[in-house]
């Protein structure tokens, strides 16, 4: 299946907590960071997903936001660090590709944001992603 989801990140499933409606999936990425996604039980169920099961992360290049350093007292789980390794602006929006350790991300955010946070290739920036927006496939 092709999908039209820029960013595939390939990992390893570390936890699994289920709860009532929603589980949340801990997911070592192939560069060692951890990400968070949070699915429904059902799916967790359906993806027979425990700790060691090799997954695909999937997050739609809209839902990556941006910083230039690590946020604290936010509720977003998953600050992955990266740089930036190429803009491409457009009048509204921006498409910005990010090298995060063993990966790569598309963010697609506006224009203004990109330049006010002064983004150019080579620029370190936090790439943040909320748990919900994390969509988890196994092969």
């Amino acid at each position: 299946m092709s999908l039209s989801i820029r960013n595939q990140l390939p990992g390893t499933v570390t936890a699994v907590t289920p709860g009532e409606a929603m589980a949340t999936v801990r997911v070592r990425l192939a560069g060692g960071q951890d990400l968070t996604a949070a699915i429904t039980r059902d799916a967790a169920e359906d993806l027979s997903l425990t700790a060691g099961s090799a997954v695909r992360a999937l997050v739609k290049s809209t839902e990556v936001s941006l910083a230039t350093a690590r946020v604290q007292g936010l509720s977003i789980r998953n600050q992955l660090p990266g740089t930036v390794t190429a803009l491409t602006p457009g009048d509204a929006m921006a498409s910005v590709r990010i090298a995060v350790e063993g990966a790569e991300l598309t963010a697609a955010i506006t224009r203004e944001a990109a330049d006010d946070l002064g983004l150019a290739v080579g620029v370190p920036v936090v790439a943040l992603v909320k748990s919900t927006e994390v969509s988890l496939g196994t092969a």
